[in-house]
């Protein structure tokens, strides 16, 4: 049966359309990738690499840069970095951006943020494309039915030089989500879920398509929060066929298609979806009927449970090798099986990174901790994902629900998931937030808990709220 008339996958449709040619019979292809976004961490010696072959980049408005993984979040933002390591990164990035002719968000840019949040809500990642970065969290770009996948310094050179990659097709896994979420059940409970059932390393060598009812009905800004942590079950990439909310929320971006260019391009993405009887390497169907909003509680994704659920006992663990990683991991974390999830005590809270970080979340953060007050011996941030985002939650009021919450309302950054800037947990440290759903503690942890009481409690007696590790989800 020939491609013209074989059902095809979404996957396969955006790869064959981008391969110039096929290298061999193990499925590696020259893939012509449209766009990618650049960072001051992961690109340096990309960059050197250029220099020292005389090489220029290929296609420079193909490129944008953006400064986001070392720079401070500090409520005031100014341009220097207090870090000798990142103000030379982040140096060394603008004079990349300027010798080699390319477009550059620096940290007093009004449209800073991160990557994964810029460059949806510029319009600079549209459906159809395929799209590489050095982030592995370049998966995000599913949600508007992209192809977007992380890659290697080397491989940065490489794309900046010719704007190919040497790329190894990946087997397909669909899953489809059904069922109505209950009240206070969103996207990143359904992505956590699916991790705790198919483990960290259960995606790994496969693209994941995510389809159902209740993927439909989830906002575009969820959708990305489910394709972006899909890497954390091993996934090179995660993505939806786009629709009219995806089309809704791109339309008016600065860098989307403009006037009959718009209608043009719509007509086309309308038929960016699996043909009927396409066939998937493995198949996985999620139930979200009785899902309970979940937390992590160790060291690795896949270590999840509903927040009503307690620490698991690491003898029950029949594989001697799950066995010691749980073992390990309730050393690191200081924690006891049998230990109720809900009464995990942490030191500080964190809501941001780009899983979630977006204006929605924000929104979602802001509903639960109105009218209430953090716990005196914790200490809680915001971080939003993009300045834009930043002024939009201020212009609707949510900054000054955070501050009167006692939250510390911060500039835009990768900040404490990455902690590349001087955002970290020191030794003792529990930390509790929406950084891919990881809560991270330190050897030798310390008593503290994030309570959504009007008033605070006392450690002796905490009364945590529903979700203490995970707001917003």
């Amino acid at each position: 049966m020939s491609q013209a008339t074989r059902a095809r996958t979404l996957y396969e449709k955006l790869i064959d359309s981008h391969t110039v040619c096929t290298l061999d019979e193990q499925g590696h292809v020259l893939l012509y990738v449209d766009r990618q976004v650049a960072n001051e961490y992961t690109s340096p010696q990309a960059f050197s690499g250029l220099r020292e072959a005389g090489r220029a980049v290929w296609r420079p408005s193909a490129t944008l840069c953006v400064v986001d993984h070392v720079n401070p979040t500090a409520p005031e933002r100014i341009a220097a970095m207090p870090d000798a390591g990142g103000a030379r990164q982040v140096s060394y990035f603008e004079q990349n951006c300027h010798d080699f002719g390319l477009e550059l968000f620096d940290v007093l840019d009004k449209r800073q943020g991160i990557e994964h949040v810029v460059a949806p809500e510029q319009g600079f990642i549209l459906p159809g494309m395929v799209v590489a970065a050095g982030d592995s969290h370049t998966t995000t770009y599913g949600a508007l039915g992209a192809f977007g996948f992380g890659i290697g310094t080397s491989e940065i050179e490489h794309l900046l030089a010719t704007q190919t990659l040497v790329y190894k097709r990946l087997k397909t896994m669909r899953v489809t989500v059904r069922g109505e979420l209950a009240p206070g059940v969103v996207s990143k409970d359904i992505i956590m879920a699916l991790i705790q059932r198919i483990g960290a390393a259960g995606a790994t060598g496969y693209a994941i398509e995510f389809c159902g009812d209740t993927v439909g009905a989830l906002s575009v800004e969820a959708r990305m929060t489910i394709c972006n942590m899909a890497v954390e079950a091993g996934a090179r990439g995660a993505f939806m066929a786009p629709d009219d909310k995806v089309f809704a929320y791109l339309r008016g971006k600065p860098r989307a298609p403009q006037g009959e260019h718009w209608e043009q391009a719509v007509a086309s993405w309308r038929e960016l979806h699996s043909d009927p009887g396409a066939q998937y390497d493995h198949e996985v169907e999620l139930d979200v009927t009785a899902l309970q909003p979940m937390v992590t509680w160790g060291t690795s994704p896949d270590q999840a449970a509903t927040i009503g659920e307690c620490v698991p006992d690491p003898l029950l663990e029949r594989d001697p090798i799950r066995r010691q990683d749980l073992q390990r991991a309730l050393r690191y974390m200081g924690l006891t099986a049998g230990e109720r999830l809900a009464g995990i005590r942490i030191s500080h809270a964190f809501i941001g990174s780009c899983t979630n970080a977006r204006i929605e979340d924000l929104r979602d953060a802001a509903r639960v901790v109105r009218g209430r007050r953090v716990a005196g011996h914790v200490r809680a941030m915001i971080v939003p994902g993009s300045t834009q985002v930043r002024e939009q939650a201020e212009a609707e009021g949510l900054a000054q629900v955070f501050r009167e919450a006692g939250f510390e309302w911060r500039q835009s950054g990768c900040s404490m998931c990455l902690a590349m800037n001087d955002d970290v947990l020191a030794p003792g440290d529990g930390c509790g937030g929406s950084c891919r759903g990881l809560p991270d503690r330190c050897p030798q942890p310390v008593p503290g808990a994030l309570i959504c009481n009007p008033s605070p409690v006392s450690a002796a007696s905490p009364r945590p709220c529903s979700r203490p590790t995970s707001i917003p989800t």
